[in-house]
């Protein structure tokens, strides 16, 4: 069974920082793509980060060089380091494993509970 565990979201000033967590177990988390998302209350689910298993990185334009994605296959963990937030951050933040193929085998997407950011003027 696939799990999503996420941590690390909380009330932060503007112009501070947080580091969420996603802690993964049941998948083959080294050669999954991860990838972070959120979501405003009101507004779709975006995506805002994603890494490869070879770490190549995505970023939302409006994240970019203040978000940081990366992942430590020892401990079948990625991480979201959220540098600057602004207002405009606030939200529900999700990890998500996307769909991968497993010795031919299609294992659909996942995604974690979530963790709210909120960020105050």
């Amino acid at each position: 069974q696939v799990q999503l565990v996420e941590s690390g979201g909380g009330l932060v000033q503007a112009g501070g920082s947080l580091r969420l967590s996603c802690a993964a177990s049941g998948i083959t988390f080294t050669i999954n793509t991860m990838g972070w998302y959120r979501q405003a209350p009101g507004k779709q689910r975006e995506s805002i980060a994603s890494i490869t298993s070879g770490s190549t990185t995505y970023y939302r334009d409006s994240v970019k060089g203040r978000f940081t994605i990366s992942r430590d296959n020892a401990k079948n963990t990625v991480y979201l380091q959220m540098d600057n937030l602004t207002p405009e951050d606030t939200a529900m933040y999700y990890c998500h494993a996307y769909p991968q193929v497993v010795a031919g085998s299609f294992v659909e997407g996942s995604w974690g509970q979530g963790t709210q950011v909120t960020v105050s003027s």
